[in-house]
């Protein structure tokens, strides 16, 4: 058990008491929960990088940290009204597809592995600084003006053109044609 680890279990603990401020409309715990899963996130990962800490355990639980955090509070914050349903469906949407590709695949036999794409990572940084905005706004009773709304379209945007390469990139690997490869013939 590495420090980086614990610090990722920190994480996962500290996802239903975000929730639960949120449902009890405790805004000002709800951001300061996501703020310091945000900043543990990056102390976790320089320790891992710089000190040598890294670990096949870690590896698989700091993307699930995250995306649990960030999958939770969409939903809740769309359950609440706080953003578009249709966000909220699209990300979800989005995450249960790659799970499900990559399950499928390993079960046919044929195993991907996920690299994090770019258009990926923005959209993922575009959706924790919408997620931050509106806990934000809601915990200091203050409103950006359009900057939600187009952080919304942008978000929606970028999710729609990650699952598309996702996508693109499953069927590849599955018909035969990985990056830099030749068709099967």
């Amino acid at each position: 058990m590495t420090i980086p680890n614990m610090i990722t279990i920190m994480r996962l603990i500290l996802v239903p008491c975000v929730i639960y401020a949120m449902l009890a409309g405790e805004w000002d715990w709800a951001f300061a929960g996501f703020v310091i899963a945000g900043v543990s996130d990056g102390v976790d990962g320089f320790i891992a990088r710089h000190f040598n800490q890294r670990s096949e355990l870690g590896a698989y639980l700091d993307p699930m940290a995250d995306k649990l955090l960030l999958v939770s509070v969409f939903v809740v914050l769309g359950i609440m009204g706080h953003l578009p349903l249709w966000l909220v469906v699209l990300a979800v949407s989005r995450d249960a597809l790659i799970v499900g590709a990559v399950l499928l695949s390993t079960i046919m036999g044929h195993p991907v592995k996920v690299r994090p794409l770019m258009v990926s990572k923005v959209n993922t940084a575009i959706q924790i600084v919408l997620a931050a905005i509106v806990l934000a706004e809601l915990a200091f009773s203050f409103a950006l003006g359009p900057v939600r709304p187009a952080l919304i379209t942008i978000s929606g945007l970028l999710t729609v053109a990650s699952a598309a390469a996702y996508l693109v990139a499953w069927l590849r690997h599955m018909s035969g044609y990985g990056e830099g490869d030749t068709p099967n013939r």
